[in-house]
């Protein structure tokens, strides 16, 4: 009975087959990890979306009801009068999308760090996977990214509505500016997330609200233009305006006045180019602490 034989085929020193698919390089492992990351949170989001858009309304929800509902029934509106009701409502719910994006930012991501930083230890795992530590900083950042975006959407239409009869709000939504605005706003508070994630102990997040996230919020122009802060000055120093130039929060919500609004704003080419600058230093930095903490 005739015998065949067959003749192995030579293996590379990588172990793989020659004539078969190449090996992935790592570069593909690492972006595919990366959707694999996102992927696995953006499930976790939609197992807690209830919790999500509960934590996400309320606190803009309850400043737009007291200062444009509740003020304006007992008399005590902001501005004065409807007309002035209307003008500070026109100023105020950019800015309250502002801060809805700002908080989603820290909490997304630096308190998610704080979890897994201290009894979850879940970062082990993470930083495990078959991609640079550095991508692993960068994927909770694009997460919060979506949730920021996904705040913003929430929160407008709802803002928009929510005043006392007679109070009229002046919107006019500039698209181009929206779309090219707002990521960046995302970026950039993702991205001090995870700075601050980074730098604070679990046990001292209490503290980064109280010095940090407080001051950022009231000195960020989300109840004021920046230009109306002119007055405040010491010898002719406008020392508030100079001061609150520090603060990316600033930038966002008067670039956010020029998406939803007509009315007088700072300079959208001083605002894009401050934000980006912003997003680049807290990225930066932030991953240089992520990889420190996680390697220490």
């Amino acid at each position: 009975m005739a015998t065949t034989t067959t003749t192995p085929r030579p293996v590379s020193p990588a172990g793989a087959h020659i004539g078969t698919a190449p090996l992935r390089s790592t570069a593909a492992a690492s972006w595919i990890t990366l959707g694999a990351l996102l992927l696995r949170d953006l499930v976790v989001l939609r197992k807690h979306l209830v919790e999500f858009v509960l934590r996400t309304l309320i606190q803009p929800f309850l400043l737009v009801f007291v200062f444009l509902y509740v003020f304006p029934k007992i008399g005590q509106s902001v501005g004065g009068g409807s007309a002035g009701a209307g003008d500070f409502a026109t100023v105020l719910v950019p800015g309250v999308v502002g801060i809805s994006v700002m908080f989603q930012g820290v909490q997304a991501v630096a308190l998610q760090l704080a979890q897994e930083f201290g009894f979850t230890r879940e970062i082990e795992d993470r930083v495990q996977a078959p991609c640079p530590v550095w991508l692993v900083a960068v994927a909770k950042i694009l997460f919060g990214m979506i949730q920021g975006i996904l705040a913003a959407l929430i929160v407008f239409p709802i803002a928009a509505v929510v005043h006392a009869p007679g109070v009229h709000a002046d919107f006019t939504l500039h698209w181009p500016v929206i779309v090219t605005l707002l990521p960046l706003v995302c970026l950039t508070f993702s991205s001090l997330g995870l700075l601050l994630g980074c730098v604070f102990e679990p046990r001292n997040i209490g503290l980064m609200f109280g010095f940090i996230v407080l001051p950022i919020t009231f000195l960020g122009g989300t109840y004021y233009e920046w230009t109306r802060l002119a007055p405040v000055q010491v010898g002719g120093f406008h020392w508030l305006q100079v001061l609150t130039c520090l603060n990316p929060l600033l930038y966002a919500n008067e670039g956010l006045r020029g998406a939803f609004t007509d009315i007088g704003h700072m300079s959208l080419f001083a605002v894009y180019p401050a934000l980006a600058a912003f997003a680049l230093a807290f990225l930066v930095i932030g991953i240089r602490a992520f990889r420190r903490r996680v390697l220490s």
